[in-house]
């Protein structure tokens, strides 16, 4: 077994043109993990993500999977070398089947490779196989979730990085996403998640990093980090001396 954490990130600066939005941020996350991401609008976590996958401009630091650096591969390469990334809002085709956005999920793989990489998700999201041939814009919000990251997880990603997968859905749809998260790392996948619902997302993380203004202000155990009473104050909630129900 490896001796590496399944993503290290040392010093990190990334952002847009010229500016940096995340600035010198560093952590560590361990395989079959999951770790949330907490912020303020504009303090970088979404940022974040997208330097992991490599869709905006890295300035300084290191990404580094499985001990080998990938800050300067492109994001081909890093899906590649197995990372997945299903970004905010509705990312599927619409006007196609659960069962033609499945296909199209597998572009990346050889052939010979489709039909058992739709067989794996299928069995683990059943809802899939029932909606096979619906057309995705028909999906409810949360089943719509599902597929989006299905079709992610095709690929066999190791790393799979979640922005705000929980938005627009109801509490109870919103349950089940993160429940899909938990499973999905109980199969050994590293989930980074950016999340609006940070109740929800804390009560099935491993760790949380809490963000300020493009850098790291927080770190820990996620129940040490949800019972920290600045951050129920700020994104929880209410009277922060009310216990949350687990």
């Amino acid at each position: 077994m490896s001796s590496y954490p399944k993503l290290e990130i040392i010093n990190l600066s990334a952002g847009y043109a010229d500016v940096p939005i995340v600035r010198d941020f560093s952590t560590r996350l361990a395989p079959g993990s999951i770790t949330t991401l907490i912020g303020g609008n504009g303090a970088g976590k979404s940022t974040l993500l997208r330097a992991i996958y490599g869709t905006n401009r890295w300035f300084a630091g290191q990404i580094v999977l499985d001990g080998e650096p990938i800050h300067q591969l492109s994001p081909a390469e890093r899906l590649k070398r197995g990372v997945g990334f299903v970004p905010q809002g509705r990312c599927n085709f619409p006007q196609m089947t659960v069962a033609e956005n499945l296909k199209m999920g597998c572009y990346t793989l050889p052939g010979r490779k489709h039909q058992a990489a739709i067989a794996r998700v299928t069995e683990q999201f059943p809802m899939l196989k029932r909606k096979w041939s619906e057309l995705a814009g028909n999906l409810s919000g949360g089943e719509q979730q599902v597929l989006e990251t299905a079709m992610v997880l095709l690929t066999g990603p190791q790393l799979l990085l979640l922005d705000e997968p929980s938005l627009g859905l109801s509490p109870k749809t919103q349950a089940e996403v993160f429940a899909v998260a938990k499973e999905i790392a109980g199969a050994g996948v590293t989930v980074l998640v950016v999340e609006q619902n940070v109740h929800g997302a804390l009560l099935v993380s491993d760790t949380a990093i809490v963000m300020e203004l493009g850098r790291k202000f927080l770190e820990g155990p996620a129940r040490e980090v949800r019972d920290d009473p600045r951050i129920r104050e700020a994104y929880l909630g209410g009277n922060i001396k009310e216990t949350i129900e687990e």
